[in-house]
């Protein structure tokens, strides 16, 4: 049994005072048994003491892009809580990064934030790279074969997104972008489901990032892009003449199941031990706790992403 520091104490003047005894002919067998056990015991609690202290914390690697704002980005420095991303001299922060906080915090987790491009953040979960992905990644069926998802995160609604004096400017439903010239990000809902509902569409080819997509739009390239409402917001940040068009979520709007739009956590097909304790932080929180930092993250954004 272990035993607490008053008991360890007490044994050790036992010892102390024994020991001053047996030089008035007390036993000296006693005496030597008294003073090994006080001194085993304190010898055992100065190692638990320092295995507590020094005990390593679980590191979460968690991938993003680094590059999708206001879910995640790239800046120099820690300023506003960003994390230091592995393997370079620069930090990542936005939505993504302060939910990987949140999680570690709760479990008491080292978080390590890991970049890479889109297309590789599922082969990173395979392979091992990575633990977890924290990317705005929708929780479609698709992926589900791939790999396992937490709860919700987010739930981010279909935006699209026009400049000033466009055509579609005014636009109130999918059928009046008919004709458009369009484009969104590759291996996205928002290209794959979304694009094809517009009659008549010039679907050009998918870009390879969120900044590419919204550089094709402020560079004349195309009509509009379709994206999320919290890719869209952190965009009119950046670009003060791009117009964010809604279309309610009706009839009207580009149709689109739940899974398409709730917004996960992915991991590696199996690890029910991760799942599990990403999810009883998840649960704790609401579609309010999930808006307020989302408005945070959209607040501190740089122009730069």
């Amino acid at each position: 049994m272990k035993k607490t520091m008053k008991q360890i104490v007490a044994l050790a003047v036992a010892a102390l005072t024994a020991i001053s005894l047996s030089a008035c002919g007390g036993n000296t067998a006693e005496t030597t048994a008294a003073a090994s056990e006080a001194q085993g015991a304190a010898g055992t609690e100065a190692e638990e003491s320092k295995a507590g202290d020094s005990g390593e914390k679980k590191v979460l690697r968690v991938a993003m892009e680094c590059a999708y704002a206001p879910y995640n980005w790239t800046q120099p420095d820690d300023a506003n809580g960003a994390v230091p991303i592995a393997d370079s001299n620069e930090f990542a922060y936005g939505y993504d990064v302060m939910m990987a906080k949140k999680i570690c915090e709760e479990l008491d987790y080292d978080l390590q934030i890991v970049r890479l491009d889109w297309d590789s953040l599922i082969p990173a979960l395979q392979s091992g790279q990575a633990d977890c992905v924290i990317a705005g990644q929708s929780i479609t069926s698709e992926r589900l074969q791939a790999v396992d998802f937490s709860e919700p995160y987010y739930y981010a609604s279909i935006v699209t997104l026009v400049k000033k004096g466009s055509k579609y400017e005014n636009a109130t439903s999918v059928a009046d972008l008919a004709g458009a010239t369009c484009t969104s990000q590759q291996s996205t809902i928002w290209y794959q489901n979304c694009l094809p509902q517009i009659e008549n569409a010039n679907i050009l080819a998918a870009t390879a990032s969120a900044p590419d997509m919204l550089m094709s739009l402020d560079t004349g390239k195309c009509d509009l892009v379709v994206t999320d409402q919290p890719t869209g917001k952190g965009a009119l940040v950046v670009y003060p003449d791009f117009v964010l068009l809604e279309f309610g979520g009706g009839d009207a709007d580009f149709q689109v199941t739940d899974e398409d739009i709730n917004i996960g956590i992915s991991m590696k097909k199996g690890n029910t031990e991760l799942k599990e304790a990403i999810d009883s932080v998840l649960t704790k929180m609401t579609k309010d706790d999930f808006s307020r930092m989302m408005d945070e993250a959209i607040s501190v954004q740089p122009l730069a992403n």
